[in-house]
């Protein structure tokens, strides 16, 4: 599995941002083991500055799979929040094509 991209928009990509999203992505690797090439990109993000109260960050992950592509999104008041619940998603979604 290869982490092709990891984009910010709106919020600067730190170090700790760039490698909290590399270890939740890193997790999934087991479950790609039979599916290569497995290429992932990741997207982060803090949507506009028009909300009532706080900021709303927004993750998502494109995987890319051998005969199709797998999508998850997420929007939350915490980034990492939204990262885990975004690298949750993309686990379900991972182990449902994997029981067909």
């Amino acid at each position: 599995m290869r982490i092709t991209e990891i984009k910010a928009k709106n919020i600067e990509l730190t170090e700790a941002i760039r490698s909290y999203v590399e270890e939740r992505v890193m997790t999934l690797e087991k479950l790609c083991e039979k599916y290569s090439p497995c290429d992932v990109r990741a997207e982060v993000r803090k949507d506009s500055n028009h909300h009532q109260k706080g900021e709303i960050y927004t993750a998502e992950l494109n995987m890319t799979l051998p005969g199709g592509v797998l999508r998850a999104e997420s929007t939350k008041e915490d980034l990492y929040a939204a990262i885990d619940e975004v690298k949750d998603d993309l686990k379900r979604q991972l182990v449902d094509r994997k029981e067909r």
